[in-house]
């Protein structure tokens, strides 16, 4: 059974989007806590308690005798762009100054299915590379990436291939450097849910029920024939897909709503 958003869970998430870049600065100083219990509608033992998470994280940081301040904001998403160009994200982290790379790197046979067997104009049945992997920027896990490369297409020898792979390099980055005449991709953007029960949300350190954006991405040639099906899952704060415009809050909303 799902657990129901607590009071505590509540008041942490007002606080942190309270204190969102763009509306506070490292080193800003918070209320005294009794404000902000009021503020939020909550106790002094339920803040107290969504501050030590958030002291945890480094979102503040408290001072005895001082008071509460603003920590270190969510670092930046490490691509934070358009995606109109087919890119690779390699490509795209060495614009952003961002060192990428890749562990967990599996490679192996795998029978395509109906959908994909019907994607790529072959039997159901035929086996075609699989490879997935944790992506790492700059040392963090950011995101998982599963890819699907048509039977048809020689990649280089599976030792070679993972050793690129760890270095940071994109399948899209292989294909072309075979000679693959990449043409264009369509990609469809959408959100999921992820717990610390998905493998893949245990790769990215989840501990709750997180919301993550998932691309599923099918690469086609000049023929228009498709070559590689993609699905990428990214932690918050791996892509920034978003426009964000919002007034600014002078105070935090209170908590409501939610049961203890």
């Amino acid at each position: 059974m799902t657990r129901r958003p607590s009071l505590v869970d509540g008041a942490e998430q007002v606080l942190r989007e309270w204190i969102a870049p763009g509306r506070q600065r490292s080193g800003n100083r918070l209320p005294p806590e009794h404000e902000l219990a009021a503020m939020l509608g909550v106790s002094r033992g339920t803040l107290r308690t969504a501050l030590e998470r958030l002291e945890a994280t480094g979102e503040i940081v408290r001072r005895q005798g001082s008071g509460t301040f603003v920590g270190r904001l969510a670092r930046p998403p490490a691509f934070s762009e358009g995606l109109e160009r087919l890119t690779p994200y390699s490509q795209l982290a060495r614009r952003h100054g961002v060192r990428l790379a890749h562990r967990d790197v599996a490679i192996e046979q795998r029978e395509l299915g109906a959908e994909l067997g019907a994607l790529f104009g072959v039997a159901p049945e035929t086996h075609a590379v699989a490879i997935s992997r944790v992506v790492l920027a700059d040392g963090k896990p950011m995101g998982t990436m599963l890819d699907i490369v048509h039977p048809d297409i020689a990649l280089p020898p599976t030792a070679r291939l993972r050793r690129t792979l760890e270095r940071g390099a994109m399948v899209l980055d292989v294909l072309l450097a075979e000679g693959v005449p990449v043409a264009f991709a369509n990609t469809r953007i959408d959100a999921t849910l992820v717990g610390a029960d998905d493998t893949r949300g245990a790769a990215l350190g989840v501990r709750r029920p997180t919301a993550m954006l998932e691309l599923e991405e099918t690469v086609h040639v000049r023929t228009g024939a498709a070559v590689q099906r993609s699905t990428d899952l990214f932690a918050p704060g791996g892509l920034d897909l978003r426009v964000m415009r919002q007034l600014e809050l002078e105070r935090p909303e209170p908590v409501s709503g939610r049961t203890a």
